[in-house]
């Protein structure tokens, strides 16, 4: 089986370039608008006073991420032709990658905001800093390290889910494993599997660099890769 598989490799690597840069577009597009949303809601009710308004929205992304992803794919398909928009192929699985990454973006946000020592705060505003100015230099520098768990989280998630999104003409790594099951190929369904593990692993990694990179020096040692 290892030598049917390395061999596929070796004979078809364009192909699985191809396919492999299909799925990186995919969840780096559906988690672009993710941390889009997830940080501009998760800032606007992180704000004192908006407690409730909180945890409502946080229990409605929560329940959206127990959705199956097939079913989820089903009734964004239903809603898109309604709307008289694709409905199959890629707009679909990114609207659905969006909302499934969604949740631990906001969540990371939201209680990242929330958690910043009031002292650094008052100290912003001593030196004569507008709010949006301790919004920009003190709570999302501060913030960095959640924000960017809840992205790596979203992203490893969604490269796994975005696979099942080939079932319905999105493109990507997916496609080697239906074509596997449709034909009874084994070597494709784990070519596809392992392309699928490699990449998420080497995505998680890559942005645990980013992160580090990104994170205020001083919080940098509770950063870990």
């Amino acid at each position: 089986m290892l030598s049917t598989m390395l061999r596929y490799l070796t004979t078809h690597w364009e192909y699985v370039g191809q396919l492999t840069a299909e799925h990186i577009r995919i969840v780096f597009l559906a988690n672009g608008l993710a941390v889009v949303l997830g940080l501009a809601l998760g800032i606007f009710i992180s704000k004192r006073g908006r407690e409730g308004l909180a945890e409502l929205v946080l229990y409605v992304a929560g329940i959206l991420l127990t959705v199956p992803s097939l079913a989820l794919y089903g009734i964004l398909m239903a809603i898109l032709k309604a709307l008289g928009l694709m409905s199959i192929g890629i707009v679909p699985v990114v609207v659905a990658l969006t909302l499934y990454g969604l949740l631990p973006i906001l969540r990371n946000t939201t209680t990242a905001v929330r958690g910043i020592d009031p002292a650094m705060i008052e100290a912003g505003r001593g030196m004569g800093m507008s709010e949006t100015q301790i919004l920009w230099r003190v709570r999302i520098p501060l913030a960095v390290p959640a924000i960017m768990a809840g992205l790596r989280q979203a992203i490893v998630m969604n490269v796994g889910i975005a696979a099942i999104g080939a079932y319905i003409g999105a493109g990507g790594l997916g496609q080697l494993i239906f074509r596997g099951i449709a034909n009874t190929r084994a070597d494709l369904v784990l070519v596809g599997a392992l392309c699928v593990s490699l990449l998420a692993i080497g995505l998680d990694v890559a942005l645990g660099v980013v992160e580090r990179l990104s994170t205020p020096r001083g919080l940098r040692k509770g950063v870990r890769g």
